[in-house]
């Protein structure tokens, strides 16, 4: 691998916002990943996503971490997840989530999608579940999945139909089939 830089970048206009809209899991091992020389993943074969919607609750972040005395490098990944509302459906989910290591998608608010958990998956690290104390506090779930990959969370294809019944992965030919829950959970 080269390390020379090839691009620089100019300023951009201050047209996006924080936040994430949802998130997206798909079990370890599922589908054939496939990425363009961009670093942009364009197939995913042909497997099922979950979704949990997660507007203004939810956050990603991801650390470089890298060494000249070891001379590696390496970026963490975290989710810290929120998912309201104590129920059984959802607590038998999260609970399989933490035995296993699933592959994460991240939907921003800019309707960016990255791919967390490329190689090694993500897993639950830490959580809480809560009932809240005052009427105004969270009554649900909190799941801190963690990552640890050689290279930096992908970006998927860029969406293009928000009104596809595959959004945000309508531009992976896969096919890919969304399941979103019901309400109440079921």
């Amino acid at each position: 691998m080269a390390c020379d830089l090839s691009k620089g970048r100019l300023e951009l206009c201050k047209d996006a916002i924080g936040g994430i809209k949802a998130v997206y899991f798909m079990n370890a091992g599922d589908g054939t990943i496939v990425e363009s020389a961009e670093d942009i993943i364009t197939d995913l074969g042909e497997v099922t996503v979950y979704k949990y919607e997660t507007k203004d609750i939810s956050n990603f972040e991801e650390t470089i971490n890298s060494s000249r005395e070891t001379g590696t490098t390496f970026w963490e990944q975290v989710l810290n997840l929120t998912v309201k509302q104590l129920n059984a459906v959802t607590r038998k989910e999260l609970k399989i989530m933490a035995y296993g290591n699933p592959y994460v998608f991240v939907q921003d608010n800019n309707d960016n999608v990255l791919f967390l958990g490329r190689t090694f998956g993500m897993e639950v690290t830490g959580g809480t579940v809560t009932s809240g104390t005052a009427m105004g506090d969270l009554s649900g779930y909190t799941m801190v999945l963690t990552g640890r990959e050689q290279e930096p969370a992908n970006f998927l294809t860029a969406t293009a139909d928000p009104t596809a019944a595959d959004y945000p992965f309508d531009q992976i030919p896969g096919p890919v089939t969304v399941t979103a829950g019901t309400d109440p959970p079921s």
